[in-house]
């Protein structure tokens, strides 16, 4: 596709918003650009009103809602190409993209599998919707580069180009209903990291049914903590990849159940590669969780507290407290509702030492619990249930932020929220950079 003298409007000024201008511009493309925020129509090449202007091509951001958009649904009436701003950091790539989705975990894989490829010698890059854009890092290394891109649903929905060489479905469960308005149609979205391309490589979720439904006319490697004839898969308390050991589950310095799936997905992607199993294990040691990820943070009178603000979403939450265990545990839950329902939390009546909820869908979390038998308590925000939670603090017990919810009712995301919390407990805190 040549960009040169063409017209090309970028919608969403976020972080890959400007990505995709500095790339556009430098393809000598005449770049304008729109926010549904005022504060960037101060940028010179701002349009107010883009309705009005025809363009070659629209670049959408992947923080722009797209159903019920009458600025997208303009342009693609119109017959306006309209593409994301992963495909055009896909169309400017030269080495393998190994595209990352999924429900659960994405990080978590993403940042992993970029240490491990790194460890084997390759200039690996780890970017999408972790660290940089894809836009921001495709014009860097060569054919032999590796791009692992940790793939969101919402840089999928408007994605025509898009086909990494090995994609990655983890796994799937209700999420962003609020922003697709079914959960099928958020299934769909996220199917569409399948390309119709036929040597695409497919890494699945062989424990999911639903990913596992997904097999295609593909090459397709599974993990799962079943053994299994092929694949990557858990047996005599270590990962295999086929018949060889990759790592003893002793030896994953990582918590909880829910990243051992995330550490077998990486040996899958690392395997499919051909990396010595060696190279693999001593990276997986080295590791070091992401934060804000059923991250341990010590003790408080006694209790062992735990950081899971990235638990955003209902299935997270539940992986979450299975990894604990439901003996002594003080949970909070609670944030910014996507039009999810929290009985599956409560209706295997797991006995919690205390159910704290907050924020906006605190009341409706409350409600829930309540009616399932428990006696939970009510707090406004986040931070008056943490100090509850921090105060009433007892030896045995295991305090648990994993919200089920997004952030934005209280904090502009889940990490100034897990920020907050340590801080809270510890009185540590890390400057969170916002862009």
């Amino acid at each position: 596709m040549r960009f040169k003298g063409k017209r090309v409007l970028v919608y969403g000024m976020g972080i890959s918003g400007q990505s995709a201008c500095k790339l556009l511009h430098s393809q000598g493309a005449c770049v304008s650009v729109y926010d549904d925020e005022n504060r960037f129509s101060n940028i010179f090449n701002y349009v107010k009103e883009p309705l009005l202007e025809k363009f070659d091509l629209v670049v959408v951001s992947p923080g722009i809602k797209v159903v019920g958009n009458p600025i997208i649904t303009h342009f693609l009436v119109t017959g306006t190409l309209v593409i994301s701003e992963l495909d055009l950091g896909y169309l400017f790539t030269k080495g393998k993209i190994i595209g990352i989705t999924g429900t659960n975990g994405k990080t978590t894989v993403t940042t992993l599998t970029n240490e491990i490829f790194k460890a084997a010698g390759y200039e690996s890059f780890a970017c999408g919707n972790v660290g940089l854009p894809l836009s921001a890092v495709a014009m860097k290394g060569d054919k032999n580069s590796i791009f692992v891109c940790e793939t969101s649903n919402f840089q999928l929905e408007l994605s025509k180009y898009y086909s990494p060489s090995l994609a990655v479905i983890l796994n799937l469960a209700p999420d962003h209903i609020d922003r697709h308005g079914s959960y099928s149609e958020y299934v769909r979205v996220k199917s569409k990291i399948l390309s119709h391309k036929r040597n695409q490589r497919v890494v699945l979720n062989f424990d999911d049914e639903l990913v596992r439904k997904l097999i295609i006319n593909k090459k397709v490697t599974f993990f799962s903590k079943k053994i299994l004839n092929k694949g990557v898969f858990i047996k005599n308390n270590a990962i295999y990849h086929n018949k060889v050991k990759i790592i003893s589950l002793s030896d994953i310095p990582l918590f909880g159940e829910k990243n051992i799936e995330n550490v077998m997905a990486s040996v899958a992607i690392a395997t499919a590669f051909k990396i010595k199993p060696q190279i693999i294990k001593k990276a997986i040691m080295a590791f070091k969780a992401p934060s804000h990820r059923l991250e341990y943070l010590g003790q408080v009178n006694g209790a062992d507290v735990f950081d899971d603000s990235k638990a955003t979403n209902i299935s997270s939450a539940i992986s979450a407290i299975n990894s604990l265990g439901e003996n002594g545990l003080v949970v909070l839950l609670g944030g910014q509702n996507k039009d999810c329902k929290f009985d599956e939390i409560f209706n295997k009546k797991l006995n919690f030492e205390a159910i704290l909820c907050f924020g906006q869908s605190g009341a409706e979390i409350y409600e829930c619990a309540k009616s399932y038998g428990y006696s939970p308590l009510l707090f406004p925000t986040m931070k008056s249930a943490s100090y509850y939670a921090k105060n009433n603090a007892e030896s045995g017990q295991k305090i648990l932020l994993s919200p089920a919810c997004a952030s934005f009712d209280e904090f502009a995301s889940y990490a100034v929220r897990g920020e907050v919390f340590k801080e809270i407990m510890f009185g540590i805190f890390e400057k969170i950079e916002m862009s």
